[in-house]
């Protein structure tokens, strides 16, 4: 067993790419905050593929951890000089395995702020990206306003020398850029939000507003916070994905990372002090990110909720048992067609059919393992967000809207706590209490669930909407998921 290292590059077996430019050579121009899988498998996968070709040598990344349980990862990486492994599944069950050297070093900033805040200074880092998740930006759900009786914002504000935010840090380290006549870095989003940049822009505005109105001033007119959309699915990584690289490569690697073959990113072309040239190696990079990530929410995301209930009702656990039933197929692409689709202005480069068939294939590789209890999870922040509004477009021009209104009657009766088979079902929602209780209210008020207008606004008034949903609803009670699915057919 080859124990991964720079020292022992040369000893993996043959089908393991490895690094063919010498990492002695690579200076570092990112810092990224939020080290997970899906920084390793995107944006650093990007990086790594421009070094490949001889570009950006003065781009690798110092990978930051914020929260206690990030020392996790640093022990990992740490070990390993910051290599890992990036094993690409494909659906025939074949493995793509490379290691990446793209990531120079990684910070623990618990043990360590002030040298996490000198790193995002030095004058040779030109962009701080984050992957913190939505919780990460630290604003309200329903008001969408920075919360600043957080206890570690609180702290930050008063203590900025010894930072446990990511805002706390970012912002003292563009201060002292200012103060030392360095000029400021570009904030990059890399997260799954709706206009990502403009939410960290925002957040991050409103932090430094509180700290010193000043320096938020110069913030607002200097650093430039980029819209991206971002795609790739990256299972967390489980004990049998280390086993399954040791066993066929003989790779001995403490945190590798798993993904599928696709993947795509959209960056808008925003940025102060440069940026790798990321349109080489297959980013587009535009003007207005707004259509595809349209695009994605309402195919992609917005199909995931289209499957992920139905599926789960019907008992199986995983998505691609779910794209490997014809049923549940033409349900998908039929929603997709004719929902989904026509509430989007067309996408610079994209078919939206072909789009749509290989969301389906996505779906269906059988080597990702995606299950659908999490994409069930944390309905109450996804299904406002990514199936409403196509629900409200389609209303107001007149389309389609019943499998729109279908999959929300799945959800409905998704919280109710039982699948068809009397098996239990664990909800995992921050609202999970109150949905359970109204989902209770289901066969003696059908409208119940819908009339929670946090969720759902006013569409409990349209009756076009209502009908929609109480036919599936009732459908589902009475003859369960497969005879439901069959009269859209």
């Amino acid at each position: 067993m080859t124990r991964l290292s720079q020292a022992t590059l040369g000893q993996l077996d043959v089908r393991v790419a490895r690094p063919g430019y010498d990492r002695d050579h690579i200076t570092p121009g990112i810092v990224h905050i939020g080290v997970g899988g899906f920084h390793r498998a995107h944006q650093a996968m990007y990086v790594d593929t421009l070094m490949e070709q001889g570009l950006a040598r003065d781009w690798g990344i110092i990978g930051v951890g914020v929260m206690p349980g990030d020392s996790r990862m640093r022990d990992a990486l740490s070990r390993q000089d910051y290599l890992y492994t990036l094993v690409v599944k494909h659906p025939d069950g074949s493995y793509e395995p490379r290691v990446m050297g793209a990531m120079l070093d990684y910070l623990f900033a618990p043990d360590d702020p002030e040298a996490v805040i000198e790193a995002m200074a030095a004058p040779d880092i030109r962009i701080v990206s984050l992957t913190v998740t939505e919780g990460g930006y630290n604003f309200h759900p329903v008001t969408g306003e920075f919360d600043l009786d957080n206890a570690d914002v609180q702290h930050d504000l008063r203590h900025p020398e010894s930072s446990r935010t990511s805002f706390g840090l970012v912002v003292e380290a563009l201060r002292r850029r200012r103060e030392r006549e360095i000029a400021p870095f570009t904030v990059m989003s890399c997260d799954n939000i709706q206009g990502n940049g403009e939410v960290a822009g925002a957040m991050f505005g409103a932090f430094a507003q509180a700290r010193d109105p000043e320096l938020a001033q110069w913030i607002k007119y200097h650093v430039p916070f980029p819209n991206s959309m971002v795609d790739r699915i990256t299972p967390v990584t489980t004990p049998n994905d280390i086993a399954e690289l040791q066993q066929r490569f003989n790779i001995e690697d403490a945190w590798p990372v798993v993904c599928e073959p696709f993947s795509q990113w959209v960056l808008e072309d925003n940025f102060v002090s440069g940026r790798p040239e990321l349109d080489k190696v297959g980013v587009q990079v535009v003007t207005d990110v707004m259509p595809y990530e349209l695009m994605k929410l309402r195919l992609l995301n917005a199909s995931h909720q289209a499957l992920c209930y139905f599926g789960y009702l019907a008992g199986y656990r995983y998505a691609h048992e779910v794209c490997q039933d014809a049923l549940f197929v033409d349900f998908l692409l039929g929603y997709m067609r004719e929902e989904g689709s026509p509430t989007l202005e067309p996408v610079p480069g994209v078919d939206l059919e072909q789009y749509c068939l290989t969301l389906i294939e996505r779906f269906a590789n059988p080597e990702i393992k995606d299950t659908l209890a999490r994409l069930c999870a944390e309905s109450s922040d996804r299904i406002p967000k990514w199936l409403v509004p196509v629900i409200r477009h389609q209303l107001e021009h007149g389309g389609d809207i019943r499998r729109s209104a279908a999959v929300v009657a799945s959800w409905a009766r998704y919280a109710e706590g039982v699948d068809e088979a009397g098996e239990p079902i664990e909800v995992v929602d921050r609202l999970k209490d109150s949905l359970m209780t109204i989902a209770g209210e289901n066969r003696r008020r059908p409208t119940a669930f819908i009339e929670n207008r946090e969720l759902f606004g006013d569409l409990v008034d349209d009756p076009r909407f209502v009908s929609a949903y109480l036919d599936t609803l009732e459908s589902l009670h009475a003859r369960g998921v497969r005879a439901t699915l069959e009269s859209f057919v």
